[in-house]
C-alpha cells in the first residue's frame, strides 16, 4: 500500500485500471473493505473508467466475508455512484452471494430490479432465484418464474426442474412434482436418478406405493438404474402399507440388497406379527446373499417381540446375539427392559440390568425412565425416587420424562406437596416442563376439588408460554361445572373453540349434563343449538342428558319429542335413551306407552340391557300388586 501511494505521487506516473484491480483484489483478500471504498472513490476522482470486472471481484470478496448485504448495495451503487452499468454478470454474482450467504428472501428483489432496468436474465439467473424462492417455501412463485423463462428467451434446464421437483415433493405436492417430471421426460431435459427419487419418496410418503412402483418400472424402461435410495424408499413404502409379499419380491429383484433393505423388511414382518417370516429373512435370505445381520437387525426383532408381549422370545434373541457374532448394546437391553416394565414384570427387568452390568454396560436415561415409570405406575414411588437420586452418580441426567413419571407417581399416592416440589426442581435442574407435566398436576388437583390450586398451575402454564390443550380445557370445564360456575365453564368452552383447540364431544356433554342436573334445561337446550350452529355434531350422550333432564322435571312429552328428533339428526338412540324414557313412563304409570316404546326399540334393533329388563319387570310387578 505504501509503494502504491509513493508511486501515485510521482509526476511521470499514473495508476492504471489494472494496478487498481490487482491492489483491490489483495486488499479484499484481507477483508479491508474500508480501504476498498476509498480506492474506488480515488479511481473515480482520477477519472479512471471503472469496469464491471472490478465490482464483480469486490462482490465475491463480500460474499466470502459473509457480507451479502454489502454486495447487494454495491450492485445498486455501480450505476448511481460510479456510472458503471451492471450487466447480467453482476446480477448473477450477487444472486449467488445472497444464496450462499443464507439471504434467499432478497433474491427476488434483485431479479425484479434487473428486469425493470431492461437487463435480460440468463438461465443461471432464473435457476438461482427459483432455488431461493423454494428455500423460503414460495414454491408457487418459483413455478410462475419457470413459466416466465421462455418469455425472456431462456429454456429451463435440468437443474431448474430438479430444484422445483425436490421442493414440491418435500411440500407433499407430489402431483405437481410428477407433472414437472413428465415435462422433463417429454422435453429436452433428462432427469437423473435423484429427480426420480424425489417423486418416488413423495408418493411413498402419502402411501401411493403402487404408483411409485410403476415409476420405478418406467425408470428401468428408459434406461435409468435405480439406486439404493430408490429401492430403500419403495421397500419402506410397501412395508408401511402392509404389502410385505410385494416387498419380499422386490428385495429379490434388487441387484445388491444392503442391510437397511433387509432390516426394513424384517421390521415390516415384525410390525405385522409375522415373526416366522421375519426370522426366515434373517436366517435364510441374508445368509444366502452374504449380508451379515447387524445389531440394528436384532434390535428390530427384540422390539417387535416386546411390542406383542412375547418377552421370552425377545430375551431369547438377546441370548443368541453373541453366538451369532454380534454383541448386545445399551439400546438392546433398554428395549427389553421397557418391554418387561410395561408388563409390570419389574423383577425380571432388574435381572436384565444385572446381565447388562456383567457385560460392562450401564443404564442410560431412557432405561432409568422405563424403570421409574413402571415403579410409579405400580405405586412404588419410594423405590422410583431412589433410582432418580442415583442417576447423576451414574452419569445420567434426568429429563422431562423422568420428572413427569415421578410427578405422576407422587400424585397417585396423593403426595401433592412433593409433586409440586418435584415440579419446581425441574426448572432448577434446567429441565423445561411440558403439557403432560401441567396436565398431570391439574388433573390431580381436580380430583381433590382444589380449584384454587388448579388455576395457579394453569396461570403458571400460560405464563411459561404453553397453551391449554383439550384435556386441560375438559378438566377445567368439569371442575367449574361441579362448582356450579356454569357461566365460567361456558366461557372457557368458547375460549377453547376460539383458540382453535380441537374439541370433542366430552366437554360439551359435561356442560349439558351439569346444566340438566342443576335444572337449567332451557340453558342446556340453547347450548345444544349453539353447538349445532358452530358445526359441532352432538352425540347420543348429549341428547340422553337432555331427555333425562326433561323426564326428571315431569316433561315426558317434550322428552319424547326430542327422542323423535334423533332420527332427523342422524343419531341412533341407544339402550340408555330407551331406558330413560321407558323408566319415566313406568314411573308416571304410563305402562302402555312404556311397552309400546320397548316393542318399537326391539323392532328397530335395540338389544335390551339388564337395566331395561329390570325396569320392565319391576313396573310389571308394581302393576300386578296394585291390581291385587
Amino acid at each position: 500500500m505504501e509503494l502504491f501511494q509513493w508511486a501515485g505521487g510521482q509526476k511521470s506516473y499514473r495508476h492504471s485500471f489494472d494496478v487498481y484491480y490487482t491492489l483491490i483484489d489483495k486488499v479484499g483478500t484481507e477483508k479491508e473493505f474500508k480501504v476498498i471504498d476509498s480506492l474506488l472513490l480515488q479511481m473515480k476522482a482520477e477519472g479512471i473508467v471503472l469496469r464491471e470486472s472490478v465490482f464483480i471481484m469486490i462482490m465475491r470478496h463480500y460474499g466470502r466475508a459473509g457480507l451479502p448485504g454489502r454486495a447487494t448495495s454495491l450492485l445498486f451503487e455501480m450505476r448511481s455512484t460510479f456510472s458503471c452499468e451492471p450487466t447480467f454478470k453482476s446480477y448473477n454474482v450477487v444472486l449467488d452471494v445472497l444464496l450462499a450467504g443464507n439471504c434467499p428472501k432478497v433474491a427476488p428483489n434483485v431479479i425484479y430490479d434487473m428486469l425493470s432496468k431492461g437487463i435480460s436474465p440468463t438461465v443461471f439467473t432464473f435457476a438461482t432465484v427459483i432455488k431461493a424462492l423454494c428455500a423460503v417455501n414460495e414454491i408457487d412463485s418459483a413455478c410462475s418464474l419457470l413459466r416466465d423463462m421462455t418469455k425472456h428467451g431462456c429454456a429451463p434446464n435440468s437443474i431448474v426442474y430438479q430444484t422445483l421437483i425436490h421442493a414440491l415433493a418435500c411440500a407433499n405436492r407430489v402431483n405437481d412434482a410428477w407433472k414437472l417430471l413428465e415435462e422433463m421426460l417429454f422435453g429436452d431435459c433428462a432427469p437423473d436418478v435423484n429427480t426420480f427419487n424425489d417423486v418416488i419418496i413423495g408418493l411413498c410418503r402419502v402411501d401411493r406405493v403402487l404408483e411409485a412402483a410403476k415409476l420405478v418400472d418406467r425408470m428401468l424402461v428408459r434406461g435409468f438404474s435405480p439406486d439404493e435410495i430408490t429401492y430403500g424408499n419403495l421397500m419402506q413404502g410397501l412395508c408401511k402399507t402392509g404389502r410385505l409379499d410385494e416387498a419380499k419380491l422386490l428385495l429379490k429383484k434388487v441387484p445388491n440388497p444392503n442391510i437397511v433393505m433387509y432390516n426394513t423388511l424384517i421390521n415390516g414382518y415384525m410390525t405385522n406379527g409375522r415373526f416366522e417370516e421375519a426370522k426366515a429373512v434373517l436366517d435364510e435370505s441374508m445368509v444366502g446373499t452374504g449380508c451379515k445381520p447387524d445389531i440394528y437387525t436384532y434390535n428390530i426383532l427384540i422390539h417387535g417381540f416386546c411390542k406383542k408381549g412375547l418377552l421370552s422370545s425377545a430375551h431369547q434373541v438377546v441370548n443368541e446375539i453373541s453366538v451369532k457374532g454380534s454383541e448386545p448394546n445399551v439400546i438392546t437391553y433398554t428395549i427389553l427392559i421397557d418391554g418387561f416394565c410395561k408388563k409390570g414384570r419389574l423383577k425380571e427387568a432388574e435381572d436384565i440390568i444385572g446381565e447388562m452390568s456383567n457385560k460392562g454396560l450401564c443404564l442410560n436415561t431412557v432405561g432409568y425412565n422405563c424403570l421409574i415409570s413402571a415403579l410409579c405406575r405400580d405405586g412404588q414411588v419410594h423405590e422410583a425416587l431412589e433410582l432418580f437420586r442415583n442417576m447423576p452418580g451414574k452419569g445420567c441426567k434426568p429429563d422431562v420424562f423422568t420428572f413427569n413419571s415421578l410427578i405422576y407417581g407422587l400424585t397417585k399416592v396423593d403426595n401433592m406437596k412433593d409433586a409440586l416440589c418435584m415440579y419446581r426442581d425441574m426448572y432448577m435442574d434446567g429441565v423445561i416442563a411440558n403439557t403432560v407435566t401441567y396436565n398431570t398436576l391439574i388433573h390431580a388437583f381436580l380430583r381433590r376439588r382444589a380449584t384454587e390450586e388448579v388455576f395457579k398451575i394453569v396461570n403458571d402454564m400460560l405464563f411459561r408460554g404453553f397453551s391449554l390443550d383439550k384435556f386441560t380445557y375438559t378438566g377445567l370445564i368439569k371442575a367449574l361445572c361441579e362448582d356450579g360456575a356454569f357461566e365460567k365453564a361456558s366461557g372457557l368452552f368458547e375460549e377453547m373453540l376460539s383458540k382453535g383447540t380441537s374439541a370433542n364431544n366430552l366437554p360439551c356433554n359435561i356442560l349439558i349434563s351439569s346444566l340438566c342436573r342443576a335444572g337449567k334445561i332451557e340453558k342446556a337446550r340453547e347450548f345444544l343449538k349453539e353447538m349445532i350452529c358452530r358445526g359441532l355434531k352432538p352425540d347420543v350422550v348429549a341428547y340422553n342428558h337432555l331427555i333425562s333432564g326433561l323426564c326428571k322435571m315431569g316433561r315426558i312429552e317434550e322428552a319424547y319429542n326430542l327422542f323423535e328428533k334423533l332420527k332427523s339428526e342422524r343419531i341412533c338412540a341407544d339402550a340408555v335413551t330407551y331406558n330413560i324414557l321407558i323408566g319415566s313412563y313406568c314411573k308416571a304409570g304410563l305402562f302402555n306407552e312404556a311397552y309400546a316404546l320397548f316393542d318399537r326399540g326391539v323392532v328397530g334393533g335395540l338389544v335390551p340391557s339388564t337395566v331395561t329388563w329390570h325396569i320392565l319387570v319391576t313396573s310389571l310387578l308394581k302393576r300386578v300388586t296394585r291390581r291385587v
